[in-house]
């Protein structure tokens, strides 16, 4: 399993679960059909904060990256470049730095951007990007919908079977 998969496919599961519950909830009790969905997607949102920052994802998301771009350094041998996650706010991008002439640069720029859950890698710390915190969130409000989804399809599937009473 690589750092992208173990970063963003347990929120989108627990979206994925919310989703399910408070889609059972919602799709029963119409009175209740909003309040279901607005807690359940309040929590969705609430577990991916939590396992982005309590539960330390984001700093084994960090250290996966970072080994697997040091490693892909000294592959390519040239120790004396550094390569660190983007901080402030935390983001997808590597941020390389050591001398190096152009055509390392433009070549190892490309060669850890390949690394799985990398966005881009870059010689310079220009501001932007999406954090990581959103990208978490965005994933795990998906997951929510399709759990939403596959409620909805239950709940079709038990009134279209509630009509034969034989």
């Amino acid at each position: 399993m690589n750092a992208f998969w173990s970063y963003f496919w347990p929120p989108f599961c627990a979206g994925l679960i919310a989703g399910i519950f408070a889609g059972a909830v919602a799709f029963r009790m119409r009175r209740k059909r909003n309040a279901a969905l607005g807690i359940g997607a309040g929590l969705t949102i609430i577990l991916a904060l939590v396992w982005h920052g309590p539960l330390g994802a984001a700093n084994r998301f960090v250290a996966q990256v970072e080994r697997a771009a040091r490693q892909m350094i000294i592959y390519n041998e040239v120790p004396w470049i550094t390569g660190h996650v983007h901080h402030d706010p935390l983001t997808r991008r590597v941020i390389l730095s050591g001398r190096a002439d152009d055509f390392q640069r433009s070549e190892l720029a490309r060669i850890v951007g390949e690394i799985p859950g990398v966005s881009s890698a870059q010689w310079t710390a220009e501001p932007g990007g999406v954090p990581m915190i959103a990208e978490g969130a965005a994933v795990a409000i998906l997951g929510f919908l399709l759990g939403l989804l596959v409620a909805y399809l239950r709940e079709l599937r038990r009134r279209y079977n509630a009509q034969w009473n034989w």
